[in-house]
């Protein structure tokens, strides 16, 4: 099994009608506790690493880690920088055998958005990786920056889509990253026009605190990846503060344990696994 593409791991989850949940990590417990959970339940996952938080563990030292992990599971897994915004950490990650990378020009304008996103997925491709673009803007950046959030258009993502040639898109319904301050307001009308209109894989950032129900209206809507970060470094975190004291290994293992509990929880929701 193990290391596999982003574009077949979509392509089977749609003809599942399912979704592949795509968990951010930044340490060997959150690493190794997702991939259990995918071993777990049978199914396919994606390890992810943002650009805006390497500056905790540098991607040369966490992009080999990721790639050892799916290299040795015994599921599908996809690796992929998430929300890149610099050639130079692009090419790093596809330099070390990320098998997609994504390009985050959702603040660009969009004629700009398009030929940035059009050269990094055409760098990708050159090197048989896949490429996720995002329109639209949400609530709250990746690295905890605030901005105004923006659904997208379905005619502007058609149009992205097909002049990017991106395997994924990303798209923006009332999501955001982080902690929703109270229910999100998911425009499930405008989730159905972009799937009307655009042929690509539609991607879900902002994941956390969803819940189950707009998780599963999402799925039947058309998103076939489901980003998880927030719900990930906070298991991570509560489980060490629980443990306390000067004991890393038993830190260490509670950490793995609660990463592996939250990512199996997601992945059952998602739909895909053998007791899904």
């Amino acid at each position: 099994m193990a290391l596999s593409g982003l574009k077949t791991l979509l392509e089977e989850a749609r003809r599942q009608n399912r979704a592949v949940g795509a968990f951010n990590v930044a340490s060997a417990e959150m690493i190794l506790g997702c991939v259990e959970a995918a071993e777990e339940t049978s199914a396919p996952i994606i390890l992810q690493a943002a650009e805006a938080r390497l500056s905790a563990v540098p991607l040369e030292v966490l992009g080999p880690a990721m790639l050892g992990a799916a290299r040795a599971a015994r599921v599908p897994v996809a690796v992929q920088l998430d929300h890149g915004k610099t050639e130079k950490v692009i090419r790093m990650a596809l330099d070390m055998g990320f098998t997609s990378v994504m390009f985050d020009g959702s603040d660009l304008p969009m004629e700009e958005n398009i030929a940035m996103t059009r050269y990094f997925a055409d760098m990708a491709h050159a090197r048989g990786a896949c490429a996720e673009g995002e329109i639209g803007s949400l609530g709250a950046g990746e690295g905890g920056e605030k901005g105004a959030p923006a659904c997208t258009d379905p005619e502007e993502a058609a149009l992205f889509a097909a002049r990017t040639g991106v395997d994924a898109l990303a798209v923006a319904i009332g999501n955001a990253h982080g902690i929703y301050a109270g229910a999100p307001d998911f425009r499930f009308d405008i989730l159905a026009g972009i799937t009307a209109r655009c042929g690509v894989p539609l991607v879900l950032h902002g994941g956390t605190g969803a819940g189950e129900e707009r998780f599963r209206r999402c799925i039947r809507g058309g998103i076939r990846k489901i980003n998880i970060a927030t719900a990930v470094f906070m298991a991570d975190a509560k489980a060490r503060a629980a443990v306390g004291g000067a004991d890393y290994f038993a830190m260490s293992r509670a950490a793995r344990e609660a990463v592996r509990r939250t990512a199996e929880d997601h992945i059952r929701v998602f739909g895909i696994g053998k007791e899904c």
